[in-house]
Order: C-alpha cells, then structure tokens, then sequence
C-alpha cells in the first residue's frame, strides 16, 4: 500500500510538473492551505465553545465556586496529555513558527497539527485567560508545512505558503481578509512583492469562506456605527495612545516577569498547581477574565457594563461609576497576569485576543472617565472600546497597520480610520522606542533567529553555519615534529591551514603553510623543531553553539582572516572560510529577492 501510494504521488508530481507551471500550482495550494487553515480554526472554535457551553450551567448554579477547581482540571488534562502524548515541551505559537521560518525552512512538527486543537480548547474552556489564534495558526501553519513537504515544494515556497496558512487561520477566525495578509506581512517580516500577495490573498479569501460556510456571515462584535470621528476628540484619542502605549509596556514586562517568578517551581505539578489556584482566584473576583473574552467585549460595545463585569463580591456597589470604572480598570490589569500565569502553569493558547480585551477595557476606562470627571465632555464609549483594542494590539506585537484594519475590518467601523490611526501610530512609537523586541520575538533575538524587514539582516538570519563549515583539514599533534607533519598533513591535504589539536580534540592553535614555508625543505630542522613552537593563535573562533551568521561575518571583519575555526561542544569541528560564506550570503541573497 505505501508503494501504491508513492506511486499515485509520483505520478501527479510529473503531471504537474508537465502541465502547471510552478506560480499556478503555488496559487492553487494558497487555495487548499486557506481552507485547511480555516477548518483548524473552526474546529478550535467549536471545540471550545462547546467545553465552555457545557460548564456554564454549573459556573451559574455553583455561584462562582467552580472557578477555583476548573483551571487546575483543564491544566491537569492539558498536563497529562503532554506527558503522555505529546512528550515535548508546548511551544508558543507563533515563536515557534518564526524559528521554524528562520532557522527550519519552514518545516513544523506534524504534532503542531492537532496538539493546538486539544491544548488550547481544554485550556480556554476550562478557564484559562488566554486566545484561540495563536493555536489556529500554529495548526493552520504546521498543515501546510507537511502539505509542502509532501508534495515536494522548496523551502522559499514552503515559508510563503506557511505564511499563507496564517493568513487563513486569522482571516477565518476574524473575517478580516486584509487584516490577515497584513498580519503575515507585518509579524511574519514576509518580503512583499507581487508573487507573494496573491497568494496570501487567495488564502486568505479562502480562509474567510470556510468560516462562512461554517459558522454563516455573523459578525464577531455586535457593533453598529452611531457616532463617527469629532475633530473635538483628537486630543482623547492622543490620551488614549499614551495610554494604551504604557499599558502594552506592561503587559510585555509582566509577561516576562511572572515567568520568572514561576522559573523557581521546576516541576510541573507545582507550577500546575500554584498557577491554577492564581487563576481560580483571580476568576472568582473577576469572572471576565474567564477564557477568550469576546462576550466580555460584545457587553462594553452594547453600553452593558454591569452583564461585562458579572457577578462580583463589590455587586452592592457597581451604581456607582467609578466602582465600575476601577472594576474595568482591575481587568486591565489582571488579564496580563491571568494570561501569563496560564502559560506559565502548563497551559495552551494565544497572546492576541487577550491583548484586545485588555485594550477594549482599558479604551472603556478611559472612555467612562473623561464622561464623568465633571468638566461636560462626552465622548463614544464603544469607539473608545474598539480603538483601546487597536492600540493594544498595535504595542504589544508591534503592527499597528493590523490593529487599524482589523479593528475596522471586524466592526466594519471604516470610518473611526483617522482616530485609529492615531491611537495605533502613538502607541506604536511608545512601546517602540521602549521594547525593541515583542512577546513573540525577544527570544528569538537573543538566539539570532528573527527575520526582519532589513533585507541584509534577513538574509545572515536565514543562512545555516552547517551549510559552510568545511571539515576537510588535516589536523595535527602539538608534540608532532616538523618531519612527522610534513608527511602526515602536509603532502596529503589540499588545504594551507592546519589545525593543531590535543588528544581531546580541543583547538591548541593554528599552522599555516606560510609559517612553515622556509624551514620546510631544510631536512636538519625535520627531528628538532615540533609544532607546538611553530604553532600560534587563531586571530578569532566561532562558537558554534553561540554564534548567529551576523557576529560570524563581524568577526572576519575585525579579524581580516580568510578562515576560522569552528568550536564546537569545547572542541575544534571545523573551518569557515571567508570566500564561501561570502557566496553563500550571495546565493541566499539571490534566492531571498527572486
């Protein structure tokens, strides 16, 4: 049966290959990918909701008691299927995907297909503060890798088509066909031409169908359009800006600080077990921070302020505004600190939809604040709302131009463009000049793995060290004589560099044939003279385990040399030479730019 199978692959492979020209066949695998990664997104959808749908009935009739035991329940099965099943630690999503598009050529484990589709929904369903996209693309985007793999596609094609599988999760989840090519452009560092475009759009109109097909033309906000933009209000949306710029700045630092905290705790049932009573607590006084949050959204957006709080131990004091504006104010807070604390207890998810409630929060506070100072202003609270949502999103991933075209995308709010616009830019530049790197993208800068929109620093990025070391030197002994060198190293390498290693194997120094080259014929210095005393310094080392492509090309720069030695696991490994990385960075300059 395998070989049949092989066979039938086989022989569609040459019938494409006769009959579609590669474009073609790419456009119509964007198709393919589109749906795949909309029906992934669907299904977490579906699977989630009916988790939640099946637990509410007890949430209500339990009067919020439940909220202590079901985060550590959806931990404890999220727990026990890593274990036992997936026996690899969770990645995060979309890191996980810009590593692979980096450093793998974009290949993704086959495991990232279905282990997001059981993670997250036990996660969020049960209680867990965190989204659904970032398991729906990292689903959508491993699908497409096998499918590209399958079917033989290469690996500049493959990192298109697993950004095409991104661009149909979002689009699907959403049903923001923009927002999604502009997420894969802006997040994915995608070098944009026309090749690319219309495959990102044909994956993403495909992603959108799926989710009509399967979940009909309804709108995810409840949201209809009853005040446009006031020039009057320019000076609230710059506030909010700030605003949400220095809360994105926040939700990045505690991000990082609560894994922290958690890194003492090395076992997993600890971590389990502290981080699902944090949560249980925190959703037994904020009952919002309860799984995705869209309902919470919905409620601020139809003016129901009360049924987006929920049953709280402060209900006999919610007629006053401001109870409810530091109730609203506390969600700000503590949705950066139940998401994380989620992560950090084992659990599966996203960052992104946690980052829009916790600006559609922040956009009301400010909103309700400016109402009720006493100094007559008014302004919209649901624009508010929406455009807090751009201005998180826009600070915490650093793509301001998905905030603006989702946010008006979803809510179909076109004409809140100039105020989003602003709120966006402003907390963009804030979090910009504070963070340099994103939730997604710190680590992945600290291992020299991030692709940017810097053309030159994409391409070091995208070169592997293994493609150029050579190991084809001749090694010699430090207590080698001259004559014993000549003979064993010498006559028989191509090579003028030879490296000088003890029984260990650790790097003692280099000879070049030019150290050697006036004493090497003179027979009477073959017994005397050892290498260990012609022997010197390399003028740099790489380190295998510890060098990017970028620090390598500066050390020949600062050095001069021609070639380096390669160190790795403490012991020498091998030579790069200058003149093959430099044709390597010029043929994956070629292949980055076709």
């Amino acid at each position: 049966m395998p070989n049949k199978k092989k066979s039938l692959l086989t022989k569609f492979l040459k019938w494409r290959y006769k009959n579609l020209s590669n474009k073609t066949f790419v456009q119509i695998l964007s198709v393919v990918i589109g749906f795949l990664a909309g029906l992934a997104a669907v299904t977490l959808k579906n699977l989630t909701y009916f988790i939640e749908a099946f637990l509410e009935e007890g949430i209500i009739f339990s009067e919020n008691q439940l909220y202590f035991i079901l985060p550590i329940i959806g931990l404890t099965l999220v727990f026990l299927y890593v274990k036992y099943v997936h026996k690899e630690k969770l990645e995060h999503a979309v890191s996980s995907i810009l590593f692979s598009l980096s450093k793998k050529r974009g290949v993704l484990s086959t495991k990232q297909i279905y282990t997001p589709l059981i993670t997250a929904p036990l996660t969020v369903g049960f209680g867990g503060s965190t989204g659904l996209l970032g398991p729906a693309v990292a689903s959508g985007s491993a699908l497409s890798s096998w499918l590209s793999r399958w079917l033989h596609v290469d690996a500049k094609t493959r990192s298109l088509l697993v950004a095409c599988a991104s661009a149909g999760a979002i689009s699907s989840i959403f049903q923001s066909p923009i927002a999604a090519i502009i997420f894969a452009v802006e997040v994915f560092s995608l070098d944009l031409t026309m090749l690319s475009v219309l495959p990102l759009l044909l994956a993403s109109i495909s992603g959108v169908l799926t989710s009509y097909f399967f979940l009909g033309n309804e709108s995810l906000f409840s949201f209809s359009l009853t005040q446009g933009f006031d020039l009057n209000d320019t000076l609230f949306y710059l506030l909010l800006g700030v605003s949400t710029g220095f809360a994105s700045i926040y939700f990045t630092r505690m991000y990082f600080g609560i894994f922290k905290l958690f890194k003492p705790l090395k076992s997993p049932k600890y971590r389990l077990l502290v981080g699902g009573l944090a949560i249980g607590i925190m959703l037994y006084f904020i009952p919002p921070l309860y799984g995705e949050g869209f309902g919470f959204i919905n409620n601020l957006l139809d003016g129901n302020h009360l049924t987006a709080l929920g049953t709280t131990p402060f209900d006999d004091y919610t007629h006053n505004i401001w109870v409810v504006i530091a109730l609203l104010f506390g969600i700000t807070i503590f949705k950066a600190i139940a998401m994380t604390t989620t992560f950090a207890a084992g659990g599966g998810g996203g960052i992104f939809i946690p980052t829009m409630v916790m600006g559609s929060a922040l956009g009301n506070v400010v909103a309700k604040a400016i109402n009720n100072l006493g100094f007559g202003f008014q302004v919209s609270e649901a624009n508010f709302t929406l455009i807090g949502m751009a201005g998180l999103i826009a600070g915490v991933i650093h793509a301001p131009l998905t905030a603006i075209f989702l946010i008006a995308e979803i809510t179909g709010g076109y004409q809140l463009f100039v105020p989003l616009m602003i709120t966006a830019s402003i907390s963009y530049l804030i979090t910009r000049n504070t963070l340099d790197y994103t939730i997604y993208t710190r680590e992945l800068a600290r291992q020299g793995a991030l692709l940017t929109h810097n053309k030159d620093q994409a391409v070091l990025t995208l070169m592997q060290l293994d493609d150029v070391i050579e190991t084809n030197f001749k090694s010699v002994r430090p207590n080698m004589t001259l004559g014993e060198m000549l003979k064993e190293a010498v006559t028989k390498s191509t090579r003028n560099i030879f490296p000088v290693v003890n029984v260990d194997q650790k790097l003692m120094g280099i000879l070049l044939l030019d150290d050697i080259r006036e004493i090497m014929f003179n027979a009477d210095l073959y017994e005397v003279t050892y290498v260990e005393t012609l022997m010197h310094a390399p003028p740099e080392k790489i380190f295998y385990e510890k060098d990017d492509m970028k620090q390598i090309m500066q050390k020949f720069q600062e050095s001069g040399a021609w070639n380096l030695p390669v160190i790795k696991n403490e012991k020498y490994y091998g030579f790069v030479s200058k003149s093959k990385l430099l044709t390597a960075y010029r043929r994956e300059l070629l292949n980055y730019t076709r």
